[in-house]
């Protein structure tokens, strides 16, 4: 074993804390500049973690535009809820119902409803609108479908701000396309079914109302893109990320770097003016 500060050799049945050449306490000695590692490598994490903060805030609450965003997209998951349509059926020994929204697809799944579609369309039971239907609720999916991704992306945006707000633009242009062709064909078949006498089919307005979120949602991210997503980063926080990168990557030795590692005049103020506090109350420990 080698003492840590003059190199000189100790023997492993030394057992004595201070080195027998120099005097240094070994274990303190070793101690302080692991503290100084630890310090130097807390600020280059500290600053990544302060950037994913950044980048949550100017993705959520940066501005206007982000807080009504953040409001649509929610109100979008909860128009799921409201009917796009609802069917009911009459034929002898045989009644039933289904209701094209949130609640009553998954209730389909759960009753077996929806795994009967396929067997619909070789039914006369909805005479000749059945594909018209089958069309209608395959294209009410699609647009359950879009509306939870463009929830997803909106949660995870912050990973990748710009190339969130294009991918909900473009998920709600298509889910506002998709919405109107929904509601046409809910209106006709409202219209062609009302002289069926086993089936009954009532409009409802989940289309329109998941229509006017996209149309939304749409504007919003066009207009956050148009206006540009830049999240406030503190000073040097993007020079100690790629330090870290360099240091994980062994590329640059932890210890070589100074302590603190970047400082900006804002920075070395406050530690100054924390440094000057606590001299001042120990100043004041000392006199009671």
């Amino acid at each position: 074993m080698k003492c840590p500060k003059c190199g000189g050799e100790i023997p492993f049945y030394d057992l004595k804390p201070n080195c027998k050449h120099c005097g240094v306490n070994i274990m303190y000695y070793t101690q302080n500049e692991g503290l100084m590692r630890d310090a130097k490598r807390t600020e280059l994490e500290s600053a990544v973690a302060r950037m994913i903060v950044a980048r949550i805030k100017a993705q959520f609450i940066g501005g206007k535009l982000q807080i009504a965003r953040m409001v649509i997209v929610l109100l979008g998951v909860c128009a799921l809820l409201v009917p796009f349509a609802a069917t009911s059926y009459s034929v002898p020994f045989y009644e039933g119902s289904f209701s094209a929204g949130l609640i009553g697809i998954i209730t389909g799944f759960t009753g077996g409803t929806i795994m009967k579609l396929p067997d619909f369309l070789g039914s006369t039971l909805f005479g000749d609108h059945t594909l018209l239907i089958f069309i209608a609720f395959i294209l009410i999916v699609i647009i359950f479908i879009i509306d939870l991704v463009i929830f997803a992306v909106w949660a995870l945006g912050f990973l990748n701000l710009t190339r969130c707000a294009k991918v909900m633009r473009n998920c709600a242009l298509t889910g506002a396309v998709i919405s109107a062709v929904v509601q046409a064909a809910v209106v006709v078949l409202n219209i062609v079914s009302k002289d069926s006498p086993v089936s009954q089919f009532k409009m409802g307005f989940g289309a329109l109302v998941c229509l006017a979120v996209f149309i939304a949602v749409f504007l919003i991210s066009k207009a956050v893109l148009k206006k540009g997503i830049e999240p406030v980063y503190r000073e040097n926080d993007l020079k100690r990320k790629e330090m870290l990168k360099k240091v994980r990557s062994g590329e640059v030795d932890l210890d070589s770097l100074p302590i603190p590692v970047f400082e900006s005049d804002e920075e070395r103020e406050e530690r100054l003016n924390a440094l000057r506090e606590a001299l001042k109350v120990e100043e004041e420990g000392k006199e009671l």
